[in-house]
Formats: C-alpha cells, structure tokens, sequence
C-alpha cells in the first residue's frame, strides 16, 4: 500500500473535488463513509469534508454513527464488555438504513434523521428531520461501517496500527480492542474503502489517494 503524505485540511479538499466531480443523479445524493475506530477521530475528517463541500456549493451533513447506539439494555444484554455484542449488536443498524439511507436512495425525500439516541442520558434524541436537498452529501462517520453493506459512493478507512490504536484508546474502553482486531481480520476495511487514512500520529495522517 503506497502512501503520501497529507493534511487533514488538504485530504477534505481533495474528497470534495472528487465528489464534486462525480456528481450526484438527478434526484439523488452522495453518500460518504468515514470509517474508523472512536480513537481514530474519524468526526474530525467529516467536519473538514462538510466544509470543503460547502465551499464548492454543495450541501453536506454530518450524520455520526454514535447518534445511532442502542438502547443500553440492548447493548449490555450480556454484560458491559462483551466483544460479539459490541461487534454486532451496539449500532441500530436497521434505523440507519431506515432514517439515513433510505431517504437518500434515488428517488427519495431527503429527509434524514441526523440521530435516534443519546447514550448518555440513554433515551431518545427527539431531534428533528433535517431536509438534504438533492445533490447533497450525506457524510456517516464512526466505527464497524463497512461491515454492513451500507451504500456509500465513497469510503474512507482511518486506520490506527494495533499499538496505536491501543494507545489512544481510553482505558474505560480498552476492552474494544478485540473487537476492532476481529473486524480488521473478518471485515479487512483497507480492502473495503476507496481511500486507506493511515493516522497513528494524528498530526501527520498519510493516504493512499483518490479512488481510481
């Protein structure tokens, strides 16, 4: 895998080009995805992204994958550490392609629900629908996204090194660590994306390009 160097900044600009370029079909969208594990700050490459769109006209919105949690109960069913519910069962993955991929599929309203649920106060957001007019950017962001079949246009795998990734992540959430060890072994998410972002020093990312 050859990789250059880049700035985050720079590395938004370069996607928004590319998307730009692409274009969306009449009545459609675009939809990004920036996959990566909580340590790996996938959020920040999606504000970036947002921006740059924003700057060449398009429409953009942020929808993070955390805002679509399970209920506690569901997700501690067996206990707070365990690695196959945290693989499979944490994210509400039917309300995703229920609330955010289905109004963007050709043909559809628009109407994008940007979160369901808030895990800490672990009840429903109640936020309101947020109207993406066509040709507009979707942009999902967070972990365990390319195991789903999700229909991203463009995805984009941040990826941490074992001891990086256990490095930055926090001690309350190092039990993950298997989780995302199993996911790069059954999923292999650098084979899945577009675009590879290895970040083990955030401030120096590097990226294997533009897809094609």
């Amino acid at each position: 895998m050859q990789l250059e160097a880049i700035t985050w900044q720079r590395m938004a600009e370069r996607l928004a080009g590319h998307l730009d370029e692409a274009g969306a079909a009449p009545d459609a969208w675009l939809r990004v995805g920036i996959d990566g594990a909580p340590a790996a700050g996938t959020g920040v490459l999606a504000g970036h992204l947002a921006d740059a769109l924003r700057l060449h006209g398009s429409s953009a919105l942020v929808v993070p994958a955390e805002g679509f949690l399970r209920p506690a109960s569901l997700r501690f069913e067996f206990g707070r550490e365990d690695v196959d519910a945290y693989l499979g069962g944490w994210y509400d993955t039917a309300a995703l392609w229920r609330e955010v991929f289905g109004p963007t599929d050709i043909g559809g309203s628009g109407r994008v629900l940007p979160d369901l649920w808030d895990p800490v106060t672990d009840r429903a957001t109640r936020s309101p629908y947020t109207e993406l007019p066509p040709g507009g950017v979707l942009i999902v962001h967070g972990p365990l996204l390319l195991g789903h079949w999700f229909p991203f246009d463009l995805s984009v795998h941040i990826r941490l090194s074992p001891a990086a990734l256990a490095r930055r992540t926090e001690e309350s959430a190092r039990w993950t660590l298997p989780a995302f060890a199993r996911y790069e072994a059954e999923t292999d998410p650098a084979a899945q994306a577009d675009t590879v972002v290895r970040a083990d020093d955030p401030r120096h990312p590097a990226w294997t390009g533009l897809p094609g």
